[in-house]
């Protein structure tokens, strides 16, 4: 899409040219064409845009300019242009003495104002600026206008910037393709075969089609030879990467089962709790992002964009201290009954989930995007690598990074690891093993609720958000084995790249399933995990 200030500055110069006398009259524009653009009927006002566009000149430019920003009406008959308090002939930009209650306002649907950008794309392929020809042939190829031909030809001549040129040749051979010269319909199919472009790709395959007689609906075989040769061109370019697609997008999947397994593998592996409840911790950690934005969106507008760093802390804080004191209210009472724990645990999701309802309704809630985290890389083959998705995964690495940190470098890391290999032990050594068990469920809870705030930039936060994810995060524990970091990532990661390259073959359901009974399988030979945990735990 065309530059959002070099579009502005364009059109204020326009409304300037026209407002002082000096704009370019749209000459070479019959005045019966111009009177087209008030036609009733939007086919009639199409074909005229198309036909002024095809001018290539700065007169069209002004006139179809005026038009999409609603300054044309029409005037006992005639097109003006209103800007301000002056008003001109559209065809000669003649000043005209016009009451504004005797101006016709033009209608503009959605349908006009698309031939409307389409046609002063095309026109800007004559700017000066490369970035806006580069703009403007990307809007151009994505769907061109046979009208547009001569104007492509003309800019495709003149144009010395590659990428520019190859997006015209581009927009060139889908016009041409369509052409009734055979010699100019397999240079066309040879051009596409070369583009390594997605669009190219339903074009070709359709010249080899064969209608119900059996012929081909390309007659010329040295069409279909082009065709075919491109097709193959293009699906050969199609390999890398869909591959590189299909690794990033088991990579940002396996961040996210990270994030949302990486807390319960701490407590798990601590306390031996079966927590249900922990998914209802992502659930508070996405809720808290949703009011961290909508408080920014309220009191700080101007700094709306960075309402996601304050989100992180919050997040953590809240999931942390609702974890803290679940732990201190219940689950504290119930170590070494996994049972009591589970049902208990499940009980206490329903409440956070009904509370959350409550609260702030049962209708999901929407967390947008800052403006950094939207848009993504474009790798060719309709693979698009998303920027929020590539901010989850740093962020994951972040995390991961912190929490080693915490368990390898610091007093609390030190007990935690003493008390998940023998709490007896390090009971009689005099670590306070109570306070352990809070500290670390709160920071379990707390990474939980940094694993929401990145579930809150990839879809909707609802009340039903946490219970998505506790199937999987458990899974990823067990296959990692319980209590173990290294484990936690390695599955996390694998899980989610097995999926995303299952998923083409055999589907998301049916992917799932397989993913699943691979991991029975697992168990069975290796209950214990990827990696084994030593101490009381193993022991048990």
């Amino acid at each position: 899409m065309i530059g959002k200030f070099p579009r502005q500055w364009s059109r204020l110069a326009v409304a300037l040219l026209w407002l002082f006398g000096v704009a370019p009259a749209a000459h070479g524009v019959e005045p019966a064409l111009v009177v087209q653009l008030a036609a009733e009927d939007n086919d009639i006002k199409l074909a005229a845009i198309k036909r002024i566009a095809a001018l290539g000149d700065a007169g069209a430019i002004a006139l179809l300019t005026a038009m999409q920003d609603d300054a044309l009406r029409l005037y006992k008959g005639r097109l003006v242009v209103v800007a301000g308090s002056s008003v001109k002939d559209a065809a000669s930009g003649e000043p005209v003495d016009a009451a504004a209650d005797k101006l016709a306002e033009i209608v503009v649907n959605n349908r006009v104002r698309g031939a409307l950008d389409a046609a002063l794309a095309a026109l800007k392929l004559i700017s000066p600026e490369p970035e806006e020809r580069l703009a403007a042939a990307k809007i151009v190829a994505s769907d061109p206008a046979a009208d547009m031909l001569p104007l492509i030809k003309s800019a495709l001549a003149k144009e010395s910037d590659a990428a520019v040129k190859a997006l015209l040749a581009q927009a060139r051979a889908l016009i041409e393709i369509k052409s009734d010269d055979a010699t100019v319909r397999r240079e066309a199919a040879r051009l596409l075969g070369e583009s390594n472009d997605s669009q190219a790709k339903p074009i070709l395959t359709a010249l080899l089609q064969q209608n119900p007689d059996g012929s081909f609906v390309e007659t010329d075989a040295g069409v279909r030879a082009e065709a075919e040769k491109g097709l193959k061109a293009i699906e050969k370019s199609f390999i890398v990467p869909r591959v590189l697609g299909a690794l990033f997008s088991g990579l940002s999947l396996g961040s996210v089962l990270l994030l949302a397994a990486l807390g319960l593998a701490i407590t798990f592996g601590l306390m031996g709790i079966i927590n249900m409840a922990h998914g209802e911790m992502l659930m508070l950690g996405a809720y808290a992002t949703y009011v961290m934005q909508s408080l920014f969106r309220a009191h700080l507008p101007e700094l709306w964009d960075w309402y996601l760093i304050a989100a992180i802390p919050a997040a953590f804080l809240v999931a942390a201290l609702v974890g803290v004191a679940l732990e201190r209210s219940v689950i504290r009472f119930l170590y070494g009954r996994p049972l009591e724990t589970l049902l208990t645990t499940w009980g206490i999701s329903l409440i956070l989930i009904q509370f959350v309802r409550m609260l702030f309704g049962a209708q999901n809630v929407e967390v947008a995007n800052p403006s950094w985290m939207s848009g993504g890389f474009d790798l060719g083959a309709d693979v698009v690598l998303p920027y929020n998705r590539i901010a989850i995964i740093g962020f994951a690495a972040c995390v991961v990074f912190l929490i080693w940190l915490v368990l390898a470098h610091t007093r609390l890391g030190l007990y935690v690891r003493a008390v998940t290999q023998n709490r007896t032990m390090a009971d009689c050594m005099g670590i306070p093993t109570p306070r352990v068990d809070w500290l670390t469920f709160g920071l379990g809870s707390g990474i939980a609720g940094l694993g929401g705030v990145a579930l809150s930039q990839i879809g909707n936060v609802g009340p039903d958000l946490g219970q998505s994810y506790i199937v999987d995060s458990f899974m990823v524990v067990v296959l990692g084995g319980v209590g173990q970091l290294a484990g936690t990532i390695i599955a996390a990661v694998g899980l989610g790249e097995i999926n995303k390259f299952l998923e083409p073959f055999a589907g998301a359901v049916l992917g799932k399933i397989f993913v699943l009974i691979l991991i029975i399988l697992f168990i069975q030979k290796r209950p214990q995990g990827m990696f084994a945990l030593k101490g009381r735990m193993a022991e048990n």
